[in-house]
């Protein structure tokens, strides 16, 4: 991995920030998907282009922080951050609705492959 990694407790210290980015992103992913369905009302193009620059801007900036978004479908607002556990490289993975960072996984593993953080690193 590249760039910035994070312990649990660095994770956990930047979830102020990223809370209020991924809530951003949820409500322009789910604007994106509304006018999307909308097709070819007129202004919706201008609109829909606009709120997808704005959506840049915000993954942009989750990315300065040296976390990564990774819901497309904007659902659950997962963001992951680069981390290492027992020497391994790992994604510490957090989701919009937890109360702070405790999982993590490889970084080929997945939401689906999970697993909690051992208690003493948190």
């Amino acid at each position: 991995m590249k760039g910035r990694t994070f312990t649990p407790a660095e994770a956990n210290k930047t979830l102020p920030l990223v809370r209020r980015i991924v809530a951003d992103i949820l409500e322009k992913g789910d604007l994106l998907r509304r006018l999307g369905a909308r097709g070819d009302v007129p202004g919706v193009r201008a609109e829909f282009e606009a709120t997808e620059t704005e959506l840049r801007g915000l993954l942009t900036e989750m990315e300065s922080i040296g976390c990564y978004y990774k819901d497309w479908g904007f659902e659950m607002g997962l963001v992951d951050f680069p981390g290492t556990i027992g020497g391994e490289e790992v994604l510490l993975c957090w989701r919009s609705d937890e109360e702070n960072v405790t999982w993590y996984h490889t970084p080929d593993g997945g939401f689906a492959g999970r697993q909690p953080i051992p208690d003493e690193l948190l």
